[in-house]
């Protein structure tokens, strides 16, 4: 059985808020990466308590995942935390450096060397978590996309940001599981009720309507539908291909110091546009992680060469009439948001 080691979640959270130029505008980022782990870190703590309190969990129980590397980094931490051994089903793609660091925290990686014909890689990392959950009596799948408390786990983020700004107008949001957004949103609107929401997905995800195709992204966008996204909440979506990113990352590095992967590069070409375009907006985001498991992919110009992605990025989005009239290229957005799946109870 692990030692729990609860002092490790003190390390969890408290991360500082920054003002980025955009123009001759500005918007206000939440810094994540200054925290343990990162953002997932607050979800994976939440699921697992919850999961303990609701007897789902037993003391000592092995934690089994599927993570694109994000939520990985989280269960380490609160699998040491709070005692629970962690099996991660990860992919080929996962980055080396990624790898190199669940070894050094002595993780086991279960790795999927095939994506599933229609649901890529994503599905067949689910599929293979069937498999080990029906080979391991007792473990515990906390099901990021579908399980709520990944969402009220950024109850306290939200608090923090209460605290820590005097008005937001517009949220921009990555979305992966959806569970940030959810929980931001869900706590912001208790002060600001007319906030509004803006999702950023990625080219070639399923999450706001538009066809599964591959994507070189991690961590946002998605190739099924997760429950965690809160449909109604949006007023907005974004779809943010690769070239774009990888230029908005660079952009905000360059500028700023700052620096993070594909969903904070994508978030920051959002927020950016919408206080150029709205001078007056209060506009926020957050940025999930830093820019360490991208040294040799983002910020690697070989890699984006070898990968087509250092041609010249759109300036500005293209606008679709509807999520499913026309398949997002380069930087798209769209003001009509539904769920792909209808309404769900």
């Amino acid at each position: 059985m692990t030692a729990p080691q609860p002092a490790l979640l003190r390390l969890i959270g408290g991360t500082p808020v920054a003002t980025v130029p955009a123009g001759n505008s500005w918007y206000t980022a939440k810094l994540e990466a200054a925290g343990i782990a990162g953002m997932k870190a607050r979800a994976a703590v939440s699921m697992l308590r919850a999961a303990a309190a609701r007897g789902e969990l037993a003391p000592g129980a092995t934690i089994i995942e599927s993570t694109s590397g994000t939520l990985g980094l989280g269960l380490a931490l609160a699998g040491k935390a709070l005692g629970h051994p962690v099996l991660l089903v990860v992919d080929d793609e996962l980055e080396p450096d990624l790898r190199a660091l669940f070894s050094a925290y002595g993780i086991a990686l279960d790795v999927v060397t095939a994506p599933h014909p229609t649901g890529g890689w994503q599905q067949a990392r689910l599929d293979r978590l069937a498999e080990l959950l029906a080979a391991h009596h007792g473990a515990y799948w906390p099901d990021q996309y579908d399980n709520p408390d990944n969402a009220n786990g950024y109850q306290d983020m939200g608090e923090e940001i209460l605290a820590q700004v005097d008005a937001v107008d517009v949220l921009v949001a990555a979305i992966g599981s959806g569970g940030h957004c959810a929980g931001l949103t869900r706590v912001l609107r208790t002060r600001w009720p007319h906030l509004r929401v803006i999702g950023v997905d990625a080219v070639g995800s399923r999450i706001f309507g538009q066809p599964d195709r591959r994507r070189l992204m991690r961590g946002l966008g998605s190739s099924i539908l997760p429950r965690n996204v809160a449909y109604p909440d949006f007023a907005e979506v974004h779809w943010v291909g690769a070239t774009e990113a990888v230029a908005s990352c660079r952009g905000l590095a360059a500028t700023t110091g700052l620096a993070g992967g594909w969903s904070t590069g994508a978030a920051a070409l959002v927020a950016g546009w919408v206080a150029e375009r709205e001078p007056g907006a209060r506009v926020l985001t957050v940025f999930p992680d830093g820019p360490h498991r991208y040294l040799r992919t983002i910020y690697d110009d070989d890699w984006c060469r070898a990968n087509g992605l250092s041609g010249p990025p759109a300036a500005a989005p293209t606008t679709i009439t509807t999520p499913d009239s026309a398949e997002a290229r380069g930087w798209a957005r769209c003001t009509v948001v539904r769920d792909p799946a209808g309404v769900r109870a």
